[in-house]
C-alpha cells in the first residue's frame, strides 16, 4: 500500500476525533478590542517584507490602495478586513520605519515566513524570510516593553493595553510548501508536522505568560488549488474541481494537528479565549461552487503569465519578462473582483473578503465563537 494512502486514511480521525459540544449561548456584548497583534506570513503581511527587503510593484495594491501597498494581493488581506470590522485602522508592520502610529497595534508578519526555523535559504541568498515565528514574537515581546517605556515620557501613539488585544495568527503554510519545494516527499513532511504545531503552540503559551488573552488562529488554505502547486507538480492526481488532492490532503492533516493542538490548549488556558479557524473550508468553496459565489476561473492566476494556469516562476507579478524579444510587465486580469487566485500563490481581495464574511461569523470556528465575541471563554 502506498504510504500516503496509509497516513491519510487516519485523517478524518484527527479532522473530528477532538470536536467538542461547546454552548452556543454567547454574551450578547461585543468585545471591544483595542488593538491587535498580528502574526504571520505573506497572506497577512501588510508591509514587512516590502520594508525590509524588497518592494512589490503595480499591479499590487492597484484595486483598493490604488498603488501598491506591501500587500502581496490587489488590495485589501483579510487582516485587513478584520480590522475594518472592529472599527480599527489599518495594521502597520512592525518593520516599517515610516509608520508613526502603533496605538492599535502592528502586523509582525513578513512574507515566506515559517513557524520553525526556515529550511530554505533567506534573503538576500535565498527567498525565505528571516522573520520565523519565534522572532516575531521577540519582536512583540521588545514590542510591549518598549511601548510601555515610551508611554511613560508622555507618548500617545502606542497601544495601550496588550490584555486586551487580539492576536491574530497566520502562518504554516510556508512549511509545509517549503518543504516541498527542498524535495522533500508529502510523508517527510507530515512527519515533521507534529513538530512544527508543537513549535506553534509554545508561541501560544509565550503570549499568554505576556499577558495576551483572546487568540484568533486561522488554519492553512488548500495548497493543492494554488497555481503554483499545480504547475509544479503536474503529474499529481487531482480531484473533482481540478486541485491537486494530496497538497489538499497534506494541508488538512496539518489543519488537524493543529486543531487538536488548539484543543488541548483551551484546557490548559480557560480563561484565554483560543478559536480555531477553519479558512480552508471557506475558501474552498470558492473551488466547488465559483459561479454560484460569483467568481470565475478560480485556479487561474490573475496577475501572471503563460500557460493553462496563467502562472510561471519567471513571470512573477509586476515583474517584466521578454515576449517574443519584447520587454513586457506581468500585469492583471480584467476584472480581479471575480477572479480568486490573485498571483498564483496569493489570493484576490475579492476571495480575501468572502473569506472573511464567512469566517467571521463563527460558523467555521472551533467553537463555534463570532470574531466580535472572541473576548469570551468557551
Amino acid at each position: 500500500m502506498d504510504p500516503t494512502s496509509t497516513i491519510f486514511s487516519f485523517l478524518s480521525v484527527l479532522l473530528f476525533g477532538s470536536t467538542t459540544n461547546f454552548n452556543h449561548d454567547f454574551p450578547s456584548e461585543s468585545c471591544h478590542f483595542p488593538a491587535i497583534f498580528n502574526f504571520g506570513a505573506s497572506n497577512s503581511d501588510t508591509g514587512g517584507y516590502a520594508a525590509a527587503f524588497i518592494q512589490l510593484q503595480s499591479p499590487n495594491g492597484n484595486t483598493f490602495f490604488g498603488m501598491p501597498a506591501g500587500r502581496f494581493c490587489d488590495g485589501r488581506l483579510i487582516v485587513d478586513f478584520t480590522a475594518e470590522s472592529l472599527d480599527l485602522p489599518f495594521l502597520s508592520s512592525y518593520l516599517n520605519s515610516l509608520a508613526i502610529n502603533f496605538s492599535h497595534g502592528a502586523d509582525f508578519a513578513t512574507a515566506t515566513s515559517t513557524i520553525r526555523l526556515p529550511m530554505a535559504d533567506v534573503v538576500p541568498y535565498g527567498h525565505a524570510s528571516p522573520f520565523y515565528l519565534p522572532l516575531q514574537y521577540l519582536q512583540f515581546a521588545q514590542f510591549k516593553n518598549r511601548s510601555q517605556i515610551i508611554r511613560r515620557h508622555g507618548k500617545r501613539n502606542i497601544c495601550k493595553s496588550n490584555a486586551k488585544a487580539l492576536y491574530t495568527f497566520d502562518i504554516g503554510q510556508n512549511d509545509l510548501t517549503q518543504s516541498l519545494f527542498l524535495n522533500m516527499t508529502i510523508v517527510q513532511v507530515i512527519a515533521a508536522i507534529p513538530d512544527i504545531v508543537n513549535h506553534f503552540s509554545d508561541i501560544i503559551k509565550n503570549l499568554y505568560d505576556l499577558g495576551a488573552r483572546s487568540f484568533w488562529v486561522y488554519n492553512t488554505r488548500p495548497l493543492g488549488c494554488f497555481p503554483k502547486i499545480l504547475i509544479s507538480f503536474p503529474l499529481a492526481e487531482k480531484d473533482s474541481v481540478g486541485c491537486a488532492k494530496p497538497y489538499n490532503l497534506l494541508a488538512q492533516r496539518f489543519n488537524a494537528e493543529l486543531k487538536n493542538a488548539l484543543a488541548r490548549l483551551r484546557i490548559e488556558f480557560p480563561l484565554a479565549t483560543i478559536v480555531y479557524v477553519d479558512l480552508y473550508s471557506a475558501l474552498y468553496s470558492l473551488y466547488t461552487h465559483p459561479t454560484k459565489n460569483g467568481f470565475e476561473h478560480p485556479l487561474v492566476a490573475c496577475c501572471g503569465y503563460g500557460g493553462k494556469y496563467n502562472y510561471s516562476e519567471e513571470a512573477i507579478c509586476g515583474g517584466k519578462i521578454s515576449v517574443n524579444g519584447k520587454n513586457i510587465t506581468v500585469g492583471s486580469c480584467k476584472d480581479p473582483s471575480v477572479r480568486v487566485s490573485w498571483d498564483g500563490v496569493h489570493f484576490t481581495e475579492a476571495a480575501n473578503k468572502f473569506a472573511f464574511d464567512l469566517v467571521s461569523s463563527g460558523d467555521f470556528s472551533d467553537p463555534p465563537i463570532p470574531l466580535k465575541l472572541a473576548c469570551h471563554p468557551r
